[in-house]
């Protein structure tokens, strides 16, 4: 896609060139010219500058019905107590993935009642 761009630059700026030169004091012309050139060198600045990436920061808050505290959660295999590093969200599930044991499972509350 830059190489289009930059194409229809060098048309622009050729083009303003050839207007300037055979201007032959018509200033109507110099000017048309003048404005080829400068429009052909924005669109190259235009091209070359880079937009400021934008950092996004995603949040992931997992409610459970019920008085449940993540040190109270335990790997179902092997009994160990799950960190939050050990537990994430994928597609809307609960993944659980311990590092005591390897298991991994997708995490199910059970009832309260």
């Amino acid at each position: 896609m830059k190489l289009v761009i930059y194409l229809i630059a060098a048309f622009l700026g050729l083009l303003g060139l050839v207007f300037v030169i055979g201007s032959r004091g018509q200033v109507f012309t110099l000017i048309i010219g003048i404005v080829l050139i400068i429009a052909a060198g924005a669109i190259v600045y235009l091209t070359r500058i880079q937009p400021k990436a934008s950092s996004t920061t995603t949040i992931q808050q997992i409610d459970l019905s019920g008085d449940v505290s993540l040190e109270e959660i335990r790997c179902r295999s092997c009994n160990a107590p799950l960190s939050k590093d050990e537990i994430e969200v994928k597609a809307g599930a609960i993944l659980v993935q311990c590092d005591h044991c390897g298991a991994t499972y997708q995490f199910e509350e059970e009832p309260k009642w």
